[in-house]
């Protein structure tokens, strides 16, 4: 009989865990980066049509919660008119049931004509690249949540925030903006408690197709 290891099981568990968050970091650093290279003519493009289409910068910044509760701020095309947040921030403010509230409306008046476009097809996320290169963001994760909806968080419902938030999850492959916060909050809770390094690489994949076919997406 072979010999057997002399490390518990635990720590087997945490080194497993160890290189797979180093796959994850520099799968993460390399595709960003090389994004970024590839879209800058693209990037460029969306700007001119942003500041074109309505008033305001072409880039949305806002604070939002990260891993270990921590604010950061996250960065995105800008898709609203220039005061949607402090529209959104009002109805934030009296949200009390987090299980139905549902964040985006189909038929938002904020929205405008070039942010329809660049919502259906997800080109809205792609100054995230900046996040996940800084480090506060991964490819795939739960999506960032504001300090308003955090708040309200059950301690369950707060070990979404023991993994990076990511660009795609378990939630934009499996609705989108067609789920509820509950709903949504199941697919990331699932998403913590099962994360690997191969679950990612398979959310990449699907995440694909769902862009693609644009839906879910408004």
């Amino acid at each position: 009989m072979g010999q057997s290891s002399s490390l518990p099981a635990e720590t087997k568990e945490r080194e497993y865990a160890g290189w797979q968050l180093a796959a994850k970091r520099l799968l993460d650093f390399v595709a960003a980066l090389t994004l970024l290279v590839l879209v800058s003519p693209l990037w460029l493009f969306i700007v001119l049509w942003i500041r074109l289409d309505s008033s305001g910068p072409a880039i949305f910044k806002q604070t939002r919660i990260g891993l270990g509760q921590k604010s950061y701020t996250i960065y995105k095309f800008r898709t609203m008119v220039q005061n949607a947040e402090a529209l959104m921030k009002d109805k934030l403010e009296k949200v009390k049931d987090l299980e139905n509230f549902v964040f985006q409306e189909k038929d938002d008046p904020r929205i405008t004509r070039s942010g329809r476009f660049l919502r259906k097809t997800s080109l809205d996320e792609l100054p995230q690249l900046l996040n996940i290169l800084i480090g506060n963001m991964s490819l795939v994760g739960p999506r960032p949540e504001v300090p308003e909806l955090v708040k309200l968080y059950t301690p369950e419902q707060l070990q979404r925030l023991n993994v990076l938030p990511g660009v795609t999850g378990l939630a934009q492959i499996n609705g989108r903006s067609e789920l509820t916060l509950g709903e949504t909050m199941t697919y990331d809770l699932k998403y913590v408690h099962l994360w690997s390094f191969w679950l990612d690489l398979k959310i990449l994949w699907k995440t694909v197709f769902v862009v693609f076919t644009g839906k879910g997406a408004y």
